[in-house]
């Protein structure tokens, strides 16, 4: 198992890098977001996850070892492949996965492509007890109630997931606890 790599990177592609270790270029799946802040020349390391099927080997890697991790829990589930499970992590942020599973918000899931109502929910059934909140479950789903909708409010205008993402974060969770006051605030970071 490789559960490391360090290396230069010699190309990059669109959701793909190719690292060079000591000769050998290992080809590796990373998430849009990670593949975005990769540049050839540029020395990087990355956890990594070796998924192995009958006729192909591939490696997919990570800045932090938290999304690796989140990563083999939802490749875990049935129906969820790697290449799921890495649209899944380029769409949402880990924050995000974990108030989804503890918060059993199935929709949050929904808005990656590729995942339905139906794997949604399966997501949630799956992973609960395996990915555990990052603070106390009360506060998570008061603020992901708040966030949800200032979130939808955001992609409606037009933000990717991601940068909606970006903006929340950028608040902070003492911005208001109000829906309109903290698109208010997310809607400031864009300007």
């Amino acid at each position: 198992m490789i559960s490391t790599i360090t290396g230069e990177i010699s190309h990059v592609f669109e959701d793909q890098a190719i690292i060079d270790v000591g000769g050998v270029g290992f080809q590796i799946n990373l998430t849009n977001e990670t593949c975005q802040a990769c540049h050839p020349g540029q020395k990087k390391a990355f956890y990594t996850y070796l998924v192995v099927r009958e006729d192909n080997l591939s490696l997919y890697g990570f800045e932090t070892m938290e999304e690796r991790n989140l990563f083999i829990h939802l490749i875990s589930v049935p129906g969820v492949g790697p290449r799921t499970g890495l649209a899944t992590l380029s769409t949402l942020s880990p924050e995000s996965i974990r108030r989804a599973v503890t918060g059993d918000q199935p929709e949050i899931f929904s808005r990656v492509p590729g995942i339905g109502n139906k794997t949604a929910q399966k997501m949630i059934l799956e992973l609960k007890g395996k990915i555990q909140p990052l603070e106390p479950l009360e506060a998570a789903s008061k603020m992901d109630d708040t966030d949800t909708e200032v979130m939808e409010a955001l992609t409606t205008l037009g933000y990717s997931i991601v940068e909606a993402q970006a903006a929340l974060q950028s608040i902070g969770k003492n911005a208001g606890d109000d829906s309109e006051t903290r698109l208010r605030k997310a809607l400031q970071y864009f300007s």
